[in-house]
């Protein structure tokens, strides 16, 4: 007897639960409520697509929080961050690690290029794709599944596999429906919080919007020189509302977790100490006495950022170094090793790329992504509750969880 599966939605882990399970020998019928696959792909890396993460699986997976780890290990193990590059690999795609470890395909390819090869590579094995198939619901009997609801009818399957996402960008279709669905069942999800979102400031500084400061750390306090909770490096990116890139969606899960106001600065010289820099700058004062304040400072921020650097610093630009007061040096290296940018109003959950909670994992068999709580159903991808950080940890776990999903789901 050949399975029949319906695979719901057809993001990253829909794509490989659906071609895992028709290699599988299944019979599976692909549900997508967009006219396309992919559509959350599309803004990965800002389009670039960061497919992955490098390194061991091990390594990978300890980058996830300890229940989300402990989780992830099995199909970690079984469809790994090799296992999906070599997909790509096979069929022309090149890719590259950066020094961060974050892996991206060789320009000019780009997400759209990836997701293109993703449908060829469901298509390659017979799935059949529906495009415009709202579901609108679940149909389980004596606790087992028996169907699927679209368009006002019933499509009947006693296996089904939901990768529906979160809720996070909902005009790429991820609006959240797959919850409800759940919960209707009898599955228990953890409250959703943003996680990899940009960063709206209460005081935010719209004419900087589109500045970027590079290799700069991000640090969140619990207010105003409160105590620092979470920091991140790598480049920050002011926008009208605040701040956006991979330093502001690093942190932004730990800042929505939080009843309290949190305060950001901005490390702008991470690999040097205060005194390293300290030390550093008053060289540069006596060496050249004539180089100003606004000369000291301007290595460390674009030309647009420069004064209003030296004003949050409380130092005169024009000030050369012959004349510029040990205290005044301080205060311009206290500056630049942490510039306050504000306080934190708002984590926009429908702005991250990803979105922290879901169904609990408890709820989920980790060896076969199988429901325990209504047999035939699968869950795999951003539904449940897990949120790596930025730098395509998130993808591999679609990746994976989608693989793992498909081929229990085909098993006889």
């Amino acid at each position: 007897m050949t399975p029949e599966i319906i695979v719901i939605g057809g993001g990253a882990a829909g794509m490989l639960a659906a071609r895992r399970a028709a290699e599988g020998g299944a019979k599976v019928t692909l549900l997508e409520k967009n006219d396309r696959l992919g559509m959350k792909i599309l803004i990965s890396g800002g389009g670039k697509c960061n497919l992955t993460h490098a390194g061991p699986m091990e390594q990978v997976r300890a980058k996830f929080r300890a229940n989300e780890a402990r989780f992830l290990k099995p199909s970690f193990y079984r469809s790994t961050n090799e296992d999906f590059l070599k997909i790509l690999h096979d069929r022309g795609m090149a890719t590259y690690v950066r020094p961060d470890g974050r892996i991206f395909p060789v320009e000019p390819a780009n997400a759209k290029d990836v997701v293109a090869l993703l449908t060829g590579y469901v298509a390659e094995v017979g799935v059949n794709v529906k495009y415009g198939a709202a579901v609108t619901g679940l149909v389980a009997d004596n606790g087992r599944m028996t169907g699927v609801e679209v368009g006002g009818k019933v499509l009947k399957a006693e296996r089904v596999i939901v990768c529906t996402g979160g809720s996070s960008y909902p005009a790429t279709g991820t609006t959240g429906d797959g919850w409800k669905w759940l919960t209707a069942l009898g599955h228990t999800l953890v409250p959703l919080r943003a996680a990899l979102a940009p960063l709206y400031l209460s005081d935010a500084e719209p004419e900087w919007s589109g500045v970027a400061l590079r290799e700069t750390t991000l640090r969140a306090r619990s207010g105003p020189g409160g105590k620092e909770f979470m920091r991140w490096t790598g480049d920050l990116l002011f926008t009208h509302k605040g701040l956006s890139g991979p330093t502001a969606l690093g942190i932004s899960r730990e800042i929505a977790e939080r009843s309290e106001e949190s305060a950001v600065e901005a490390d702008l010289s991470p690999t040097q100490t205060w005194e390293e820099l300290q030390i550093d700058l008053r060289r540069q004062a006596i060496e050249n006495p004539r180089k100003t304040a606004a000369s000291l400072a301007a290595p460390f921020v674009p030309a647009r950022l420069l004064e209003p650097l030296l004003t949050s610093a409380g130092v005169a630009g024009e000030t050369r170094g012959a004349y510029l007061p040990a205290k005044s040096l301080n205060k311009l290296v206290t500056t630049i090793k942490g510039w306050p940018l504000g306080t934190v109003r708002h984590v926009p959950l429908e702005r991250g790329e990803v979105v922290a909670g879901g169904v609990v994992l408890e709820e989920v068999d980790p060896q076969s992504m199988h429901s325990k709580v209504v047999e035939g159903l699968y869950l795999c991808g951003e539904i449940l509750d897990i949120a790596g950080p930025v730098g395509g940890y998130n993808l591999q776990a679609a990746w994976s969880t989608g693989w793992v999903a498909g081929e229990a789901a085909a098993r006889l």
